[in-house]
């Protein structure tokens, strides 16, 4: 990110087939990609012992995620035969061979890095998982009774026979199989036994920090579930169903009830991966293979735990010396200005003066969002407020502060979008509590998600009314806020105001703008903006100028924007790209992206932030909710804004500047899609950029009068 990197030769023509597919990383394979890079950080040594664990569970959820999508969604192309290719030239049938070739040796790898490394070092710390038989009797004895008192009740064992139909196996809920028989000629019965989620799946023994998996206590006591039959064997297993069901929402009479539809099917949707526990018996296997209908490629035999998500609940241990320090997010230094200085200066009338950026983690969400929407509910010169909701949080208080504005008399406006996956059934829950208190709720945008991050409040001042804006890249989500990196611009300029007055406007009624004063509305003019932009940069490098593009977001698979990048690189645009997983574009190929590079950042907290700078535009910067994803783009509602001040410019900047100079979490992209982990110099600084912003935010609040983000390294633009 520097001007000491000459331009390369600007090329006017070329003979390049930008639509060859060897020009295209697979989507799938890109993301698995960055699951390796998330599965580092548990196997990194130099992580604290609990955050490494935390991460051993991430890996798992995350892949759970991307069997039930990504997978799901292949298995319903295969079924009806969908041969059409992606860009990189693969059908749905090779994408899913693939994903079963690389996923194997990754559970391998997690297994492994959990037997051999993070379990024995939790040992070292006096931490022990055990298992039910490496007990002392009467530690096993004290186990049984707890089981009779508080597990046994809970437990519904499920036979299989001409009797029993074969049981319903729940999505991602861990089983244990059991074989038995009545006498020894008899021939054995299987019956499963859920493992009861809702009980504790570590089980203390006696106030130590020893531990007991809850499915070997149960197996170890199976005498009391099975009295007077031969236990034969017993062993793990778990099943993970498709999340892809979909409906046709332009021909549904009623939007929720088309999502509790799709809620109910979800639960019994088709099986895509089996995990059985490693030397499970034949039987056992060939009758879960044939009753869940998988085939043998989709069976993954585990040599650890088949399920590590539980192992969260150490992360929770009063063990300060074995995690990263505690972080607390930071007061705006903006809004305490005015408390310092014993000024009574409102919110509204901090952002009437000047923008504001806001940072999460690093900046609290309740002192800031929050605050914005909950004052605007008690002020009494607010007459409207309008908000986007994709999720939030069970206990939502930005929920609460808009049914308090509406109490208060407020006009209230709520877009609640009910096919934000995984979340339909919490805000099917948000959305009839808003209708109860006489708020105005939209459900969603048929054939399209809405995905924005805005509110807009519209506050009488005078004999004026003044329209204040949130467009930010995060969730109104205030637990997500203290683990995902995002960026809002609280603003009061009338354009970026009346753009959100359209858009709300589309929200309640049908129809859609594709023109606005400063807003970039996806599929309204987003897309076509933001390849001008890419194409003015390539024209300025043709012309002998220099071209420079820096965009930082969660994933770029569109493959009209990757051509269009290629087409810039090629120009001799210079560009730097901070992809956080899925990335299509190939980096360093001779002639077509030599000039790109891309980087990936995998820390503490997951970057989700979308920021976007274009070297010869005004302004130049830009932040908002769109990924470079054709979804984004062309099929879901989205809000990029840009950001004019000069000061709050450069603290964009300065955080790309920082993306750029991190050696300890980045990990930057070779041609061929793997990615290398960067190390600080020999003898030189470690430059970790999320540490490095916590340390700003500490620093900003302790001296208000400072600039919000000072960056640390010289700008070299």
């Amino acid at each position: 990110m520097s001007e000491e990197t000459a331009p390369a030769e600007a090329v006017e023509d070329h003979d390049y087939d930008l639509d060859d597919p060897q020009y295209y990383l697979n989507r799938e394979l890109s993301e698995l990609a960055f699951q390796r890079r998330v599965l580092h950080e548990a196997i990194d040594e130099r992580n604290p012992l609990l955050e490494r664990v935390k991460f051993l569970s991430i890996f798992t959820s995350n892949l759970d995620e991307f069997f039930m999508k990504r997978v799901g969604g292949l298995k319903q192309q295969m079924a009806v035969d969908v041969t059409d290719t992606t860009p990189d030239g693969r059908t749905p049938e090779e994408q899913w061979e693939e994903i079963m070739q690389v996923t194997g040796p990754m559970f391998e790898r997690q297994a492994r890095c959990y037997r051999e490394a993070v379990k024995p070092a939790l040992a070292d710390q006096g931490i022990y998982i055990v298992d039910h038989d490496d007990l002392e009797t009467h530690e096993q004895q004290n186990l049984r009774e707890y089981f009779e008192r508080s597990i046994l009740p809970t437990l519904t064992p499920l036979t299989f026979d001409p009797a029993h139909p074969f049981p319903f196996i729940s999505n991602l809920s861990l089983s244990l199989a059991v074989l038995t028989r009545k006498t020894p000629d008899a021939e054995p019965k299987f019956s499963r036994i859920k493992i009861p989620g809702n009980r504790p799946r570590l089980v203390q023994v006696d106030d130590s920090h020893t531990y007991v998996p809850l499915e070997g206590i149960i197996a170890a006591n199976l005498d009391l579930l099975f009295p007077d039959v031969e236990i034969l064997d017993h062993s793990m297993f778990r099943v993970t169903r498709n999340a892809e069901v979909r409906r046709n929402e332009e021909v549904a009479e009623d939007l929720i009830d088309m999502i509790e539809e799709v809620l109910r099917e979800r639960r019994f949707a088709t099986v895509v991966r089996l995990e059985l526990e490693e030397d499970t018996p034949e039987r056992v296997r060939e009758l879960l293979k044939e009753h869940l209908d998988v085939t043998e490629r989709e069976i993954f035999e585990r040599q650890g735990p088949l399920d590590y998500r539980d192992l969260m609940g150490l992360t929770d241990l009063d063990r300060p010396d074995l995690k990263l320090d505690s972080w607390t997010p930071q007061a705006h230094p903006r809004l305490l200005e005015s408390q310092m200085k014993d000024e009574d200066r409102d919110i509204f009338e901090t952002i009437q003066n000047r923008d504001m950026l806001v940072h999460h983690p690093y900046h609290s969400f309740s002192k800031t969002v929050h605050r914005f929407i909950d004052d605007a509910a008690h002020d009494p010169n607010v007459l409207a407020i309008k908000a986007a909701i994709y999720r939030t949080s069970r206990d939502s208080n930005v929920i609460q502060s808009l049914i308090e504005a509406a109490r208060n008399g407020k006009q209230v406006a709520v877009m609640v979008e009910l096919k934000a996956r995984f979340d339909e059934e919490n805000n099917l829950r948000w959305v009839k509590k808003l209708e109860e208190e006489g708020i105005h709720v939209a459900y969603g945008t048929p054939g399209y998600k809405t995905h924005t991050k805005t509110t807009l409040v519209v506050r009488e001042e005078g004999d004026d009314v003044e329209l204040y804006s949130h467009v930010g890249t995060g969730n109104y989500h205030s637990e997500t806020a203290k683990t995902y990196v995002d960026i809002g611009l609280l603003t009061a300029n009338k354009d970026i105001g009346q753009d959100l007055v359209k858009l709300f406007n589309f929200f309640t009624g049908h129809s859609m703008h594709d023109q606005y004063r400063d807003l970039l509305i996806a599929p309204g003019n987003m897309r076509r903006e933001f390849e001008e932009m890419i194409r003015h940069e390539a024209q300025v490098a043709r012309d002998g100028g220099e071209g420079r593009i820096v965009a930082k977001m969660n994933r770029l698979e569109d493959p009209g924007i990757v051509e269009e990048l290629y087409e810039a690189s090629i120009a001799g645009v210079d560009i730097d790209l901070f992809v956080r997983d899925i990335c299509r574009l190939r980096p360093g190929l001779d002639g077509v992206s030599e000039n790109v590079d891309v980087y990936s950042v995998v820390g503490r907290f997951l970057e989700h932030s979308r920021i976007w700078y274009f070297e010869n535009d005004d302004p130049g910067f830009y932040i908002g909710s769109a990924d470079w994803m054709t979804r984004n783009l062309d099929n879901r509602i989205e809000a990029v804004t840009p950001v004019e001040n000069p000061e709050l410019q450069e603290e964009l900047w300065s955080i790309l500047e920082l993306n750029q100079a991190d050696n300890r979490k980045c990990w930057e992209m070779n041609h061929d899609g793997t990615y290398d982990q960067r190390h600080p110099p020999d003898g030189g600084p470690v430059v970790n950029m999320q540490e490095r912003l916590m340390g700003q935010a500490r620093s900003a609040v302790q001296d208000p009068d400072q600039n919000v983000w000072p960056p640390n390294l010289p700008d070299e633009r």
